[in-house]
């Protein structure tokens, strides 16, 4: 089905080469949106016409226009400190572990052998919960992992720097502790040991205020481009699209 924008028309050729720029669940979901960007593209070139923007590519054309035609205030710093203090998790150093592990390599194929595995790590565990100071030999002499050079010292790891099973284990256990049983992950069975936890910090407002002020303005020229849109496509005579959702190729 063809687009039709104030009597210019979109064809389906171009939908169809527009359609592989807009990730979807579905093709005709990744169509809709394809046919919604160039439907405002065609809005946002017609108005430049309108109103003498010629120079330059069409990026530029539209760059220009809504230089123009859309203008927002700069966030102040009341309403940065505003948006700091009712987002304060936002803005804190990330919590960081220090932890110790060896990993015992499995062949998922092959769940006798796994089972063996995973009772090799048992035994560690125990033998480490008598002995802890032998956790850096031990993971010289037995883990796969390249950290067994450093006695099995993972170094400091943040949030989402390592598996989630071992993540999940990581942020019970209290400094020194010992996990109790071997952590399955698809890497293997890993025996982990926290030694040390740094608490992130709460950072002062002064940090992150430029940060604030671009993002609340970003956010404010969004909204702002869209209300423009909007209004083009409330006076325009659409067929084939509907420009009800639709957001600016600036918008995405």
């Amino acid at each position: 089905m063809e687009i039709v924008i104030n009597g210019a028309v979109i064809p389906e050729r171009d939908i169809a080469r527009e359609t592989q720029h807009h990730p979807a669940p579905s093709l005709e979901s990744a169509r809709r949106k394809a046919a919604r960007a160039l439907a405002v593209r065609a809005l946002l070139l017609q108005q430049a016409d309108r109103l003498g923007i010629a120079a330059g590519s069409d990026e530029d054309r539209i760059a220009a226009l809504m230089e123009r035609e859309v203008k927002t205030p700069s966030a102040d710093e009341a309403a940065c400190r505003r948006y700091y203090e009712s987002n304060l998790a936002r803005f804190r150093s990330a919590d960081l572990f220090e932890a110790r592990h060896i990993l015992f390599l499995v062949n998922p194929d092959d769940p006798a052998a796994a089972a063996v595995v995973k009772a090799t790590a048992e035994q560690v565990i125990a033998t480490l919960e008598k002995y802890p100071d032998r956790f850096p030999q031990m993971a010289k002499e037995l883990s796969a992992c390249p950290s067994n050079k450093q006695g099995g010292n993972l170094g400091q790891i943040s949030r989402g720097s390592t598996v989630p099973e071992v993540e999940t284990f990581l942020l019970q256990l209290e400094p020194g502790q010992l996990c109790p049983v071997p952590i399955h992950s698809r890497y293997g069975y890993h025996v982990l040991r926290l030694e040390r936890r740094i608490e992130g910090r709460q950072l002062p407002f002064a940090a992150v205020h430029n940060k604030i002020a671009a993002y609340l303005e970003e956010r404010v020229w969004r909204q702002a481009v869209r209300q423009y849109i909007s209004i083009l496509a409330a006076s325009a005579e659409i067929r084939g699209v509907n420009l009800r959702a639709a957001t600016s190729p600036l918008v995405q």
